[in-house]
């Protein structure tokens, strides 16, 4: 899967709505966060509670750029977690963190402005 960063690049192709649902997107809290050593590009790894239905998942994030590991814990995130789990490394990625590109392309977390409860679904 190519993920494009460009804000200029065209708009993906129309889907409908039923597929939209297909993703579930879910806020979690970051409980953990940890440089992933072994990672071939700097990121963390976050261990993240999405609630007592999805439970606590781990996930692979290259936002070394904006965040250090200590300023993670606490910190509500949205991520897709129907994705199936993708080896990184020695890391089962489990979810995957959402983020958008800033001005010069690292990532920016995807959070709500208002505390919710963990698990909610994207709507």
């Amino acid at each position: 899967m190519h993920l494009r960063h460009d804000p200029a690049a065209p708009a993906a192709p129309t889907i409908d709505f039923d597929r939209f649902l297909d993703v579930d997107i879910r806020i979690g809290t970051i409980l953990t966060a940890e440089v992933f050593a072994q990672a071939r590009k700097p990121a963390y790894i976050l261990t993240i509670d999405f609630g007592p239905t999805i439970g606590v998942r781990k996930s692979s994030a290259q936002i070394t750029e904006h965040y250090a590991p200590d300023d993670l814990p606490g910190r509500q995130v949205a991520a897709v977690v129907n994705f199936p789990p993708r080896q990184i490394g020695p890391l089962m990625s489990e979810v995957l963190t959402l983020g958008f590109p800033d001005a010069e392309g690292k990532v920016v977390l995807f959070h709500p402005s208002t505390p919710v409860p963990n698990g909610g679904r994207l709507f």
